[in-house]
This record gives C-alpha cells, structure tokens and sequence, in this order.
C-alpha cells in the first residue's frame, strides 16, 4: 500500500508539472484532470494506510489536510479553464 500512496501521490506532481507545459488549453485540463484524479486516489491509499494502522492518526491528518487542500485547488482550476473553455470565451466574444 505505501508503495501504491508514493505512486499515485508523486504522480500528482508529475501531471500538473506536464500541465505546465500543455500544448493547449484542453491538454492542460486534461492533465490537470489526471492529476487531480491521482490526488483522490492518494487520499484513498491513505485512507487504507491509517485504517491498517501503518500511519498514526497526527501523520494521518498532517497528509489528509495537505492532500485535500491540493485537490480542492486542483478542482478550481479545472474547473475555471474548463468554464473559460466551453463557456466563456463564447461570452468573452459576444461583447
């Protein structure tokens, strides 16, 4: 399992490190999607590691608290691209 939460939590940098040099908007989205997805599986990973006792609960919350604060940014930027994106550009050019 610790091998599965190094993984996936290192996976997160990689993808957004990529997403910095996307080729467009949509492969940025798309790599940031990735990213945040690897983020939730993070968080699953860790989950399972504290369930099974491999973490204690003050290591458990340090990382949950970082991990979910991560996703939630990664989400908003997604979010504000994929809006830019498919919405309001078209907005953008009407006025």
């Amino acid at each position: 399992m610790s091998k599965q939460l190094l993984r996936s939590g290192t996976s997160i940098g990689a993808n957004v490190r990529e997403a910095e040099q996307a080729e467009s908007k949509a492969d940025f989205i798309q790599k940031l999607s990735i990213a945040l997805k690897e983020a939730n599986e993070t968080e699953y990973w860790l989950d399972l590691l504290q369930e099974t006792k491999f973490l204690n609960n003050s290591e458990y919350i340090g990382i949950q608290i970082d991990i979910k604060e991560l996703s939630i940014r990664l989400d908003d930027i997604g979010k504000s691209n994929w809006f830019m994106k498919n919405i309001g550009y078209s907005i953008l050019r009407k006025n």
